[in-house]
C-alpha cells in the first residue's frame, strides 16, 4: 500500500491539493491512501472546500483520519459556548480565537463576523453539529494508525509522565491500551523533543506525526535557522525513528506531503 501523508493542513484545502497534486495522489493507480495526522481545520479559510474534498475521499475509502487536538478543540468549544450563552453571557474564550477553532465554526455556519456569530449562538452551534466536519469527519479519526513499519499519530504515542519539581516522561510499551485522557495530552505533545531528549521511541518502528512546527527540530537540533524567522527550515524533520511533517501552513504557505509504501 502506498501512503501519501500531510498533518496540520488547518483548513488549507488550496495549499493540501496543490502538495497532493505534486506528489503524485491524484494520478496515482497503484492502491493508495491520504492519511491526515490530525488538525484538519482551523485557521485556514477554506473548511467548506476542505470538508467536501475530504467527505469525497471517505466515501472513495482513500483518506484514514487520526485526531488531533483540533478535533478536540471544536467540541469543547461548542459545548463552551452554550454554557455560556444559557448563562446569560454569550461569548468566546480568547484560546479558541487564537486557535481559529471558532473561524471554522464561522465558516461552517455561513457567519462573517464574529459579533455576528456570538448573537446567532444558538444557530452556530446547530449548524456546526449538523456539519460534515462534526458528524463524519470528526468521528471517523482515530488516535493512531499502525502499519508493519510505521505508527502514525498526531503529536506522540502516550508516555509515562511524572511530575515533581520538573516533569519526566519516559517510554510506555503499554501505550496503544491508553485511556482516552492520556491520548488527549499526547496529541499535545512535541514528537521531536520526546524522541530526541527523551529517547521515547517505538523500537522496530518510525513514528510520523505532526502537531509542532519542523522549524524546531531543525533549528535545536540540526542548527538549521531560527524557529519562527525569516530563515525557519519547514521541510519535514527526519531523524532516528521519528518524521515530524507539520510544515506550520498558517506562516509557511506550505503543506509537506510525505509518501511512504508499506503493509497494512
Amino acid at each position: 500500500m502506498k501512503y501519501y501523508v500531510v498533518s496540520d493542513v488547518h483548513g488549507f484545502y488550496s495549499q493540501t491539493v496543490r502538495a497532493l497534486a505534486d506528489k503524485g495522489f491524484f494520478d496515482d493507480k497503484d492502491e493508495h491512501k491520504l492519511i491526515v495526522c490530525g488538525d484538519l481545520m482551523d485557521r485556514g479559510g477554506e473548511a467548506l472546500k476542505m470538508q467536501e474534498f475530504m467527505l469525497d475521499l471517505v466515501e472513495r475509502d482513500l483518506v484514514i483520519l487520526i485526531k488531533g487536538n483540533h478535533e478536540e478543540l471544536m467540541p469543547l468549544m461548542l459545548d463552551e459556548m452554550k454554557t455560556s450563552y444559557n448563562e446569560g453571557n454569550p461569548g468566546i474564550k480568547q484560546r479558541h480565537v487564537h486557535n481559529g477553532t471558532i473561524d471554522t465554526a464561522m465558516q461552517l455556519s455561513g457567519y462573517s463576523t464574529m459579533e455576528e456569530a456570538v448573537r446567532n449562538t444558538s444557530d452556530v452551534i446547530e449548524k456546526v453539529k449538523s456539519s460534515v466536519y462534526y458528524t463524519s469527519l470528526i468521528p471517523r479519526s482515530i488516535d493512531y494508525l499502525e502499519t508493519k513499519k510505521y505508527i502514525f499519530v498526531h503529536g506522540w504515542i502516550p508516555c509515562k509522565e511524572t511530575v515533581d519539581e520538573d516533569t519526566h516522561f519516559e517510554y510506555d510499551p503499554d501505550w496503544r491500551n491508553a485511556t482516552a485522557e492520556r491520548w488527549f495530552k499526547a496529541r499535545w505533545k512535541n514528537g521531536m523533543k520526546l524522541a530526541e531528549e527523551w529517547g521515547i521511541r517505538e523500537p522496530g518502528k518510525t513514528i510520523v506525526c505532526g502537531h509542532y512546527r519542523t522549524s524546531f527540530g531543525h533549528s535545536v537540533y540540526r542548527n538549521r535557522g531560527s524557529e519562527d524567522m525569516e530563515d525557519a527550515v519547514f521541510e519535514p524533520y527526519v531523524s532516528d525513528g521519528i518524521i515530524a511533517i507539520d510544515a506550520c501552513t498558517a506562516h509557511s504557505g506550505i503543506v509537506n506531503c510525505i509518501v511512504l509504501e508499506d503493509d497494512e
